[in-house]
């Protein structure tokens, strides 16, 4: 089969000077060069931006509203483009319920092995989950911890409603949440609340939700109001605070406390699915293991008829060892990891796809890889490409080099006085 290249002509992002080459495809290709020489414009704001651009005009108008916008990068042609995977060093999100389990779908094997033979039966696949209702432990929404509200952070008792009492900024006096509490005429607005009867503290706190007369432009509205407490948690809480900006994790922050679940000490599990066990470890206790010694528990298991979820469980694992990840925990949740952990576990996701002929882009994947590793790195790009995908690299290890197949040097320097291809 005659090779097929990626066609760039006339690229001018950032400081390319008209560059023009051919990238070829199903090879590894790395880009070397000083720091700012034109790498990343090349590979990044060029390559990839268009195959992502090109790829999202697929989509109806409806469904690009979701997606990120890209505009046409600066180059007269890029052509022969597949559909791109950019691999980089962004740290994953994903809330409390994302761990490296769940994103590398090590973890939704190892729920399918215990439904089939983890004794006693509690169930299919779903039950353990701490995602899914029928699995999580109920006192903590599948957390592991128990999230709850400082009081005394949230409320100045010796003030009243007027003077500011609730701390919180969504009820600070005149706001719109402090002036339900007043329309609701069922508050003595100037009286501190260290003198309200138990009664009264508990309508304020923890009342279920009621309708409030208010007006809004001169016309008359019936909203619905609650208790500051249940309102709080069913707004911060309950919807995972992870999942919400930075700006409001950080102004709610202070009022949230945070303890272990007393239930499923932090398993996460209902009692039902813990109780179910393969070689005396229930699935919680395997998700709490270091990878490199889950491994060993996983090839210690000897049961024929799990054989392939076992040979997949092993592959999987090995590759995280591969690629110097052997410390982690399937538990692990991914808003914890670092940039460079983040990049790693990217890439032992995608070796797990079925999908071939893509394109992959890597944002020096050696960053924070002990140099003894770098060779297993090596191996997992080159399983990349022997399945039909074509691999471009941005780095400058020399040992993550010397795997390329074909190496495009961007220079001679940085800035202005780079954006060439040198020969």
């Amino acid at each position: 089969m005659a090779q097929e290249y990626i066609e760039i002509r006339g690229a001018r992002e950032n400081n390319l000077k008209n560059v023009s080459l051919k990238i070829p495809k199903r090879r590894i290709t790395i880009f070397t060069g000083v720091s700012g020489s034109g790498k990343s414009s090349i590979v990044f704001d060029t390559v990839a931006t268009e195959a992502q651009r090109q790829m999202n005009e697929n989509f109806n108008m409806f469904i690009r509203t979701f997606l990120p916008r890209y505009s046409q990068p600066d180059a007269d042609a890029i052509e022969n483009l597949s559909m791109p995977i950019v691999v980089d060093q962004k740290r994953l999100g994903g809330g409390s319920h994302s761990t490296m389990g769940t994103i590398t779908d090590i973890y939704s094997v190892l729920r399918r092995l215990y439904s089939h033979i983890g004794k006693p039966y509690v169930g299919h696949a779903n039950v353990f989950s701490f995602n899914d209702p029928k699995g999580m432990c109920p006192n903590c929404n599948g957390l592991g911890r128990k999230m709850g509200v400082d009081l005394d952070l949230f409320l100045d008792k010796s003030k009243s409603l007027n003077e500011g009492a609730i701390l919180f900024n969504e009820y600070a006096v005149d706001s719109w949440g402090w002036n339900l509490l007043e329309q609701s005429k069922l508050f003595d607005m100037n009286k501190k609340l260290s003198k309200y009867s138990e009664k009264e503290m508990d309508l304020l706190l923890y009342s279920k939700p009621f309708k409030v007369k208010t007006k809004v432009g001169g016309k008359d509205f019936n909203l619905t109001q609650e208790g500051i407490i249940n309102r709080f948690i069913a707004k911060y809480i309950t919807r995972d605070v992870k999942t919400m900006s930075e700006r409001t994790q950080k102004a709610v922050a202070p009022y949230i406390t945070m303890a272990p679940c007393t239930v499923c000490k932090g398993a996460r599990l209902s009692q039902d699915v813990l109780k179910c066990k393969i070689n005396g470890y229930n699935i919680a206790e395997l998700a709490s293991m270091e990878v490199g010694q889950l491994i060993e528990v996983i090839k210690a298991i000897k049961e024929p008829k799990a054989a392939p979820l076992l040979k997949t469980l092993v592959q999987r694992l090995q590759y995280l060892v591969d690629i110097g990840l052997e410390y982690l925990t399937l538990n692990r949740e991914t808003d914890t990891l670092s940039g460079g952990e983040s990049q790693r576990v990217k890439i032992v996701k995608h070796l797990t796809s079925s999908l071939v002929d893509v394109m992959y882009v890597f944002d020096e994947p050696s960053v924070g890889l002990h140099p003894r590793d770098v060779h297993r790195l090596n191996e997992l790009l080159q399983q990349l490409r022997d399945r039909g995908n074509t691999v471009l690299v941005v780095e400058h290890d020399p040992d993550v080099i010397k795997v390329a197949d074909h190496i495009v040097d961007v220079g001679p320097q940085a800035g202005s006085q780079g954006g060439k291809i040198m020969d």
